[in-house]
């Protein structure tokens, strides 16, 4: 043996930094040495394109081969013996880089906008060979070794290279996809860091396993587009807000898969009018509790219901019935698990170092660092990555509130201020006014929604004009405020009406969704009908009318799973939801009318033309908080576009009940809650009510018990 250098050593040890600088060919005066590790092998010859072999002589017993190269050609393989099996195999490292020096610029930028085409695993070919590019950041990291199916889990056989940045690369030559791998990593302190999944993996394990896979995302089959102008502040927007492992499932409480799901979700969602399905992260996550709110793949759809191609064929499904798709994203925070995000290279590299700034005390979460470039070209290349991928009309940013300040949920002395020594996390805002802006500027048919539950100003206005730039926002003060009116007795509702008006003194200063989301039916709130006050009758009455308001009130509408019907007890997410309800006329009459709402609400244009502009509505009663009764107007943009909404929150029948309206002649009753239909009492007005005969036109009406009516103009 002769004498090795540090080099050598490092590589036997598994810690060299630049394994290129001493692997592969190198000039040494007039020849081409070559230097190859293959542990276990006990012969290796060099055998170039034209097939004239050399041998190596091994110069360390762990499996270090070094010699001249035939003919100085750097095209060849290694045929190595092992035991008695003899293979040939690429050399890793006689093939050029994967990154490009623009690539390296645009990723020093954080401009990078397609950054799952770089980093992560893709299958490519190099000089005619075939294999796997694996790239991942770490810039303080010591060595970076991809690990895998392809070299038996072996640290030492495939230690990366480094590039400007901390970026490692590696093509591994015969790699294919649906091998499993993780990155292996020392970090800058020496320590040998858990075993890490691929922050860009484009599949993954099944939980509790947590490999990364590779897919060719490249192949993956694009979902037909949805509709045009489907998120248009003009146009009816109803979503359906699913989460996929219990909105059914099979007899023995299986999961349905992606392509169970796209047989019968998407046709169901149709069949009941809604306009979009939102479900609740899809991204890849340990815990089956979190929901999918603590991802630790965002490029991965999770694997519990199938792969990639799957869950693209789910999208398409839903496009093919003309429904929009949103996600919930999760920019906002990520599990501590060892194989994920959290001190990714050895340090705080993804998350703020301090943990007044890195950790969410009420999840036990890790915080992104907004700060540092390389994170928001990790995020907006994330959303940009769903909508291009797999086509996703929009994207529902969970927990705005939560970015937005840096004293979210914090006590005194437990956050550190910014700049100017406020409370705003500066670095958070400028975020998601880059990730609105490019989502925007690539995919002008989406929009984004923002879950934010505090009054910060203009979530969704233009970034131009000091907005956020959210396409729109949700509105939990209206949640809350009318959840807490319809849960009274309605003896007590009068002491409460402001509940009711207070939302429409601020229903136009952002683009609002309603929602009554996952949130609003678990942890021992009980489901939306579990919170109606009343005997049974009541109870059913009182969801009847308020999902009846919901649908005449401004703005867009959002609906969880099983509300649809009349879940009775709350969401779990472990089992289906009791499809079996249906069987009793008074949770099929709420689907039955959530059916009619949506078509309703589709196809008046008084009632989603103007859902965004104050000019499409207007108060007709507001003071009758004794009879708990209020009416309004919708109004489209054609001058007899509209629609009067009488609501009675009270179980009492008005008759004679009069009622402003702006042209006189006949209107005629679209729709009633309290229809028999729906499992009402059938009190209305018999299809039609003509104005009374006076200076201002005044519509008598008859009001059912616990019900809305909606009345158009006739012509």
């Amino acid at each position: 043996m002769t004498k090795l250098s540090a080099e050598a050593y490092a590589i036997v040890e598994g810690r060299h930094s630049d394994p290129f600088q001493y692997l592969g060919p190198h000039a040494e005066g007039d020849r081409t040495v070559v230097r190859a590790f293959l542990p276990e092998a006990s012969r290796v010859d060099a055998v170039d394109e034209l097939g004239e072999a050399a041998a190596l002589t091994r110069i360390h017993d762990d499996g270090l081969f070094a010699g001249a190269l035939p003919n100085g050609s750097r095209r060849y393989q290694f045929r190595a013996r092992f035991g008695e099996t003899v293979v040939d195999i690429d050399d890793p490292y006689r093939f050029p880089p994967v990154l490009t020096d623009f690539d390296l610029y645009l990723l020093g930028e954080g401009t990078h906008q397609r950054l799952y085409d770089k980093l992560g695993a893709h299958p490519m070919t190099l000089e005619g060979v075939g294999g796997i590019a694996f790239v991942v950041l770490a810039p303080n990291a010591q060595r970076v070794s991809v690990v895998g199916d392809f070299n038996f889990w072996n640290a030492r056989r495939h230690p990366m290279r480094v590039r400007g940045l901390g970026y490692w690369e590696l093509f591994v030559p015969h790699a294919i996809p649906g091998d499993r791998y993780k990155f292996d990593i020392i970090g800058g302190h020496g320590q040998h860091l858990p075993l890490k999944s691929d922050p860009l993996a484009f599949a993954a394990e099944m939980r509790p396993n947590t490999a990364s896979i590779v897919f060719d995302e490249a192949k993956l089959p694009r979902p037909r587009p949805a509709p045009s102008n489907v998120n248009a502040l003009s146009a009816p927007m109803s979503i359906y807000e699913v989460h996929l492992g219990s909105w059914r499932r099979k007899g023995n409480n299986e999961w349905l898969s992606y392509r169970d799901l796209a047989e019968q979700l998407p046709r169901y969602v149709r069949d009941l009018g809604f306009t979009h399905v939102e479900f609740l992260p899809v991204s890849e996550h340990p815990f089956d509790g979190s929901w999918g709110y603590q991802p630790t793949g965002l490029y991965a759809p999770t694997s519990r219901f199938g792969g990639p191609e799957d869950f693209s064929a789910l999208v398409d499904a839903c496009h093919r019935e003309g429904l929009g798709v949103m996600l919930d994203w999760v920019p906002g925070h990520f599990p501590d698990d060892p194989h994920g995000l959290g001190k990714f290279d050895g340090t705080a590299l993804y998350e703020h170092a301090s943990p007044l700034q890195g950790r969410h005390l009420d999840w036990g979460t890790l915080v992104y660092n907004y700060g540092r470039t390389e994170v928001v070209n990790f995020l907006v290349s994330n959303a940009l990555f769903w909508l291009e991928r797999y086509g996703i009309d929009g994207l529902r940013v969970d927990a705005v509130a939560s970015m937005l300040y840096l004293d979210y949920s914090r006590p005194a002395g437990g956050w550190v201020p910014n700049k100017y020594g406020g409370r705003e996390n500066l670095d958070a805002i400028d975020f998601l006014r880059r990730f609105n802006t490019e989502v925007f500027a690539r995919f002008p048919q989406a929009t984004t929604a923002a879950e934010e539950s505090t009054a910060w100003p203009h979530v969704s206005r233009p970034v131009e004009f000091g907005g956020l730039g959210f396409g729109y926002k949700w509105n939990m003060g209206w949640m809350h405020d009318t959840l807490n009116y319809i849960s009274k007795d309605p003896i007590h509702r009068k002491y409460h009406h402001g509940d009711i008006l207070f939302g429409l003194h601020y229903a136009f200063s952002e683009n609002f969704i309603l929602p009554l989301s996952h949130d609003e039916v678990v942890h021992g709130k009980r489901s939306i009908l579990g919170r109606m006050p009343g005997d049974d009758w009541q109870r059913f009455a009182n969801l009847r009318v308020y999902y009846a308001f919901m649908f005449g009130h401004p703005g867009k509408k959002l609906m969880f799973m099983g509300c649809e019907f009349g879940q009775e007890r709350e969401w779990n997410h472990d089992h289906s939801l009791d499809w079996h309800l249906l069987e009793q006329d008074k949770h099929a009459g709420v689907q039955s009318l959530i059916r009619d709402l949506n078509k309703l609400y589709r196809e008046l244009p008084s009632l989603h033309e103007l859902d965004c502009d104050p000019s499409g509505f207007e108060w007709v009663v507001t003071d009758d908080a004794n009879g708990n009764v209020f009416a309004w107007i919708r109004k489209g943009r054609d001058a007899r576009a509209h629609c009067l909404v009488v609501a009675n929150f009270s179980p009492n029948v008005y008759y004679n009940y009069r009622v402003r309206v702006p042209f006189a002649g006949a209107w005629r009753e679209v729709l009633n809650s309290d229809s028999a239909h729906y499992g009402g009492s059938n009190v209305g007005n018999v299809g039609e009510v003509r104005t009374l005969d006076g200076l201002a036109p005044e519509l008598n009406l008859t009001i059912p018990p616990l019900a809305a009516i909606f009345l158009v103009p006739e012509g």
